[in-house]
């Protein structure tokens, strides 16, 4: 078959993270956003003797395990993926993906759900658009396949309800005021970002706006419209960011207050947290606790007298703080200058004395800390850990055990190749779901090494 082609076939298998199989001819076409056992339409959009893509067209049968999607928004939101399986099936798929990637059955301990299904978002960034060329005014996210058109998602379900509120509420307070066209560089309107402390119930409103003027009043009538708001939550505050950068993301070049403040608080495992509009926080607070939780045990009984942790790829230092306790002293290194002080502001807030936070590139600081530790953390990013970064660890600490956290499994499998090449093996591993009805999950990994 050539590309534009179109064809039917059967989804036989789901690959991490989103990568459909269908069998065709000889050959296997990858597809995104399906779901095994469902007959779909295909248009074939890449044919060439190495791989075969297409884009589903249209589900002509669907799975035999599929159930009917609680949210209005599915299909059309390019939010979610599993929202058409029951939560049992989605953890089932998770873990199997997983399983097939790590190839290490018999140290797996299972997939930990999610305190909460639905409504666990702690934090959304919401885009103002239109659902279509010249329609009105939307603000939710991205039309699946779209760089472009936006779905307003007053009905999303993986989002608190004070969220929908907020988004319905601003969306019509915005009604008349133009969004900004990237290509034109015209328009007002960006962003709408909120957050909500799961424990405090304490929430953040930020409007990211362009530079360019708005009709007066308009920021006081919005400001009203949020204090004015029946929520279950408490505004802490009300922010106004304006951003001319022209790159499609919530960039920070100047915040005004509104109202209120411009940080909250979240708990989580009994240590207190201030967040900012821009600080890094994981965005299902529940969940993140079973995640701590998950590598404390991995840690277990640290030994030594005065034990030392390296906590590499800190963020604001959440799992430093988490561990503290248990060591005689945590470090942690982390490349976001406003990360690191968030982590030193939240360590003095909890009182805790044993926790040290490095501005700096991992693979740098390594050769500049002359401790070595007893036991290492490792929480990169998606893309994982630098290879020159892995072999500097291995060179200057040397430990004997280590915790590896991954929010993305083949970042993780590449990074645990390279570690056994230097002598460690896996122990333990499990994962962790932060995110009900999407294709994301949490892998968290203890290694040791072999001993000679």
């Amino acid at each position: 078959m050539k590309k534009g082609q179109i064809f039917e076939g059967v989804i036989e298998k789901i690959d991490f993270p989103n990568l459909g199989r269908i069998p065709l001819e000889d050959k296997t076409v990858t597809v995104k956003n399906g779901v095994e056992g469902q007959k779909v339409r295909v248009l074939l959009t890449k044919a060439s003797k190495g791989r075969m893509k297409g884009r589903i067209l249209e589900v002509l049968e669907r799975a035999p395990m599929e159930i009917e999607s609680s949210c209005p928004h599915f299909g059309s939101c390019g939010g979610c993926t599993y929202q058409t399986l029951s939560y049992e099936e989605q953890l089932h798929l998770k873990s199997r993906q997983v399983r097939e990637l790590m190839k290490c059955d018999d140290r797996y301990e299972g997939i930990k759900p999610s305190p909460m299904q639905f409504s666990y978002r702690n934090k959304m960034e919401f885009s103002f658009g239109d659902e279509y060329k010249g329609g009105p005014l939307s603000l939710g996210m991205h039309k699946r396949g779209s760089f472009h058109d936006i779905v307003t998602v007053s009905e999303c379900q993986i989002i608190d309800e004070d969220f929908r509120r907020i988004l319905k509420e601003t969306r019509d307070c915005f009604a008349d005021i133009p969004f900004y066209h990237k290509y034109t560089g015209e328009g007002v309107l960006r962003h709408l970002l909120v957050r909500k402390a799961a424990r405090t119930q304490e929430i953040l409103v930020d409007i990211v706006t362009t530079s360019q003027e708005m009709p007066e009043g308009t920021m006081e009538r919005f400001t009203e419209t949020m204090k004015g708001l029946s929520l279950k939550g408490n505004i802490a505050g009300i922010l106004h960011t304006t951003n001319d950068s022209p790159a499609d993301a919530v960039i920070n070049q100047k915040t005004e207050i509104l109202y209120g403040k411009d940080y909250f608080y979240e708990e989580i495992l009994g240590l207190r947290f201030k967040i900012s509009p821009f600080s890094f926080f994981q965005t299902n607070s529940l969940g993140a606790e079973v995640l701590y939780e998950t590598v404390r045990e991995y840690i277990g009984e640290l030994s030594g007298n005065s034990p030392v942790v390296f906590d590499l790829y800190s963020g604001t230092g959440t799992i430093a703080q988490m561990i503290a306790p248990v060591a005689g002293k945590v470090m942690g290194v982390e490349i976001v200058e406003e990360a690191v002080e968030a982590a030193r502001e939240n360590a003095a807030i909890n009182g805790l004395e044993n926790c040290e936070f490095i501005a700096g590139d991992v693979l740098k600081v390594l050769d500049e800390i002359t401790e070595k530790p007893d036991f290492v953390i490792l929480d990169p990013p998606r893309d994982g850990v630098n290879p020159k970064a892995l072999a500097k660890l291995v060179e200057k600490a040397g430990t004997e055990r280590m915790v590896y956290i991954s929010c993305k499994p083949t970042s993780l499998v590449r990074d645990l190749e390279v570690l056994r090449g230097y002598g460690y093996e896996v122990e333990r591993w499990g994962c962790v779901d932060m995110f009900p009805g999407t294709v994301h999950v949490e892998t968290v990994v203890l290694m040791s090494k072999v001993q000679k």
